[in-house]
């Protein structure tokens, strides 16, 4: 029994010893946004924000699109039936600048996501070559569009998605938001992603999307995705399946954004996303969730065992903490990579226990048929075993 359990230490370790290989990987691989020359040419581009109930986010939304120093660029929005003040304030903004059109949602069809929904009718009426979808949480540096569009065309891409400087205030943004950043880093090898037609392995965020039309509308755009809940996922996936270039890049320099405000709105908004990621595979989900219960608790379980005077053999103390060792590493990397701050590396524990207590949480909820999100029920999904 000893010499199983040291074997598990073992591969504990050379699991570690890969994501470490992948986040310093990742280092040299992602660029950030202005980091390439000004673009070749200056195609009109389309920004489109879907916005329900922002009222809150909208003005400093739009203000930051519209100082956009691109030239030739416009800008949509549509009003997705929200209870707020959004619409007012976005028909008053459109009327003090005629480089925003508003549009007023149309209802909400069966099969089909809201969010789907809002940005199928903003591609439907946007104008661009270059086809950018945004969220209205986030802010914009005026020079985003711009560098957007030189790395779309530096690195030949069909597809680009930024990652936004996520901003947390409260300590559980702090403690969940960056486990999404951690989890791109680390998990995926940019390196064999960008070489591979495999669907799965990439990441989109809905934050920062900027297409070729002609890619987007090949693909089938969001109508190919309505039902998806992770739509920015769902079509990064068909980017690649169809043998198109998709690139992520960081665009912390360039985009800020507060996804979440609040320990209630971190539990929805990832509960929500969660369980989608694994395609509502119940035995992946429960093996995942269980490998990282071990692979990032454990060694601390059985540190803590040693410091209380439990008796633990040497081999196992020494595998324990090199496992904890490399952990700290990779998450230090994943602070410095994002501009987080470095007291979120040790904490990790508390971010583990938390993303498996949400994970719970997504699984219960799509099960359940009670998954919401913007005062709509979302649809149950269809659950695989494996």
């Amino acid at each position: 029994m000893a010499s199983l359990w040291v074997v598990q230490q073992v591969a504990i370790i050379v699991c570690l010893s890969g994501l470490l290989v992948i986040a310093l990987s990742n280092m040299g691989i992602l660029r950030w946004l202005g980091h390439y020359p000004p673009p070749p040419r200056t195609p009109r581009v389309s920004i489109m924000v879907p916005a329900r109930n922002e009222e809150q986010n909208i003005i400093p939304c739009m203000q930051s699109l519209l100082a956009q120093d691109y030239p030739n660029f416009e800008i949509i929005a549509l009003n997705d039936h929200s209870t707020d003040r959004t619409g007012e304030i976005l028909a008053e903004m459109a009327a003090g600048d005629s480089r925003l059109r508003v549009l007023t949602g149309r209802p909400l069809p069966p099969h089909w996501m809201g969010k789907n929904w809002a940005c199928y009718q903003l591609a439907r009426a946007a104008q661009g070559e270059l086809l950018l979808f945004t969220d209205a949480d986030t802010r914009h540096d005026p020079r985003t569009v711009t560098d957007a569009v030189a790395a779309l065309y530096a690195m030949d891409a069909d597809l680009l998605s930024a990652m936004p400087y996520q901003e947390c205030a409260t300590w559980a943004e702090k403690l969940a938001v960056p486990a999404l950043l951690w989890g791109s880093f680390s998990f995926l090898p940019l390196a064999l992603a960008y070489r591979v037609r495999t669907p799965e392995i990439s990441t989109t965020l809905g934050q920062c999307m900027l297409f070729r039309r002609q890619a987007y509308e090949r693909v089938g755009g969001y109508k190919a995705v309505r039902s998806e809940v992770l739509d920015d996922t769902a079509l990064g996936r068909r980017i690649k399946a169809h043998g198109l270039r998709w690139r992520l890049i960081d665009g912390t320099t360039r985009i800020r954004c507060r996804m979440y405000h609040g320990l209630r709105e971190v539990f929805a908004g990832f509960s929500k996303n969660i369980f989608p990621m694994f395609d509502y595979n119940l035995g992946l989900y429960v093996l995942v969730w269980l490998w990282i219960a071990i692979a990032f608790l454990e060694p601390l379980v059985v540190l803590l065992l040693h410091w209380a005077g439990t008796p633990v053999n040497y081999t196992s103390l020494t595998l324990a903490g090199a496992s904890v060792a490399f952990t700290l590493v990779i998450w230090t990397l994943s602070c410095w990579r994002f501009n987080l701050p470095f007291y979120l590396a040790p904490l990790y524990p508390v971010t583990v226990m938390m993303a498996i207590a949400i994970g719970i949480s997504s699984a219960v909820q799509a099960l359940a048929g009670r998954a919401r999100w913007k005062g709509r029920r979302l649809a149950k999904p269809k659950i695989r075993l494996w």
